[in-house]
């Protein structure tokens, strides 16, 4: 019961501080600095901040075996993918209905753990996923008449699968399954940087941020959506497995409703309220459910 309800509390918080990435991400856009260039500073600085943290404050081992090193490599690469496409998504489609399609990944977990690795559909899991698809459906506030760019659906489509084939990893490639927490966390943020220093030619096309607002921004976004959601969600799907963890997702808007009305006093519309019960509803259902695999 201990490991489960620590699992959960892990995840809640990963859900809740991957939440604050537009928080911290848009200002960097609003000046004019590049995706490529944002997620730069977002992987390079939580490198950065990580390595001192384990090296002199958890003094724990980053030594990788070879064994090791292509499964993290490849789910590093997953992760990093999964936010360039999602990023390159709101070039062409509202923010708002991107992160919308974007929750099909925990449908897609779902469904690869029963096709691949037996885990039981069951009634109380399918209900949970439409549950709070449709609260994520009602929180969203779309513009009327919007067109919806294929490209744009594509991208958001690509990010929640590559998202949910490293959920998926985490729990079940076997060398990577019993590696530590902070140690596979890390790699996977090291690996993850690589893709942005090829995408900027060895940062010879690196926009550099000049306004010290700017640059607490980009040590929030790599602190908070970055080191903490990641660590936490490792955590999470290793307790309680990649189904339920991707479900606790969930919460990931309800963070963006909390600042919206909190910072800038946004309304709580009846809609919005709605939207609110119906995915603490499925995470609760999700959360309290019995156990009937292992996996789950």
């Amino acid at each position: 019961m201990k490991r489960r309800l620590t699992g959960v509390i892990n995840g809640a918080i990963a859900a809740a501080s991957y939440g604050t990435n537009p928080l911290f991400a848009l200002p960097l856009f609003a000046s004019g600095i590049g995706v490529n260039s944002v997620l730069f500073y977002r992987y390079s600085f939580a490198v950065i901040l990580y390595f001192l943290w384990i090296k002199f404050v958890k003094k724990s081992s980053l030594k990788l075996s070879k064994k090791e090193f292509f499964p993290i490599f490849l789910l590093g690469i997953f992760f990093s993918l999964s936010s360039l496409t999602l990023f390159d998504a709101f070039k062409y489609i509202e923010a708002g209905i991107a992160c919308t399609i974007l929750f099909i990944y925990p449908l897609l977990v779902a469904i690869m753990m029963w096709a691949f690795f037996k885990e039981k559909m069951t009634k109380t899991v399918i209900f949970s996923i439409l549950l709070t698809s449709a609260g994520i459906v009602l929180l969203y506030k779309g513009k009327p008449g919007l067109d919806l760019n294929m490209h744009g659906i594509i991208m958001v489509l690509l990010s929640a699968l590559l998202y949910a084939l490293y959920i998926i990893g985490v729990k079940n490639i076997p060398s990577v399954k019993h590696i530590k927490c902070d140690k596979l966390s890390f790699y996977v943020m090291l690996f993850g940087l690589l893709v942005y220093i090829v995408n900027l030619k060895f940062c010879t096309e690196l926009q550099i941020i000049d306004r010290p607002l700017m640059w607490l921004c980009a040590l929030s976004l790599a602190l908070f959506p970055t080191i903490i959601s990641l660590e936490t969600i490792t955590i999470s799907i290793k307790l309680i497995g990649s189904t339920t963890t991707a479900i606790l997702g969930a919460l990931e808007p309800l963070t963006a409703i909390f600042f919206g009305v909190l910072l800038f006093h946004e309304q709580l519309t009846p809609r919005i309220i709605a939207g609110v019960i119906l995915i603490l509803t499925g995470v609760i259902l999700i959360v309290t459910r019995k156990i009937s695999h292992k996996s789950n």
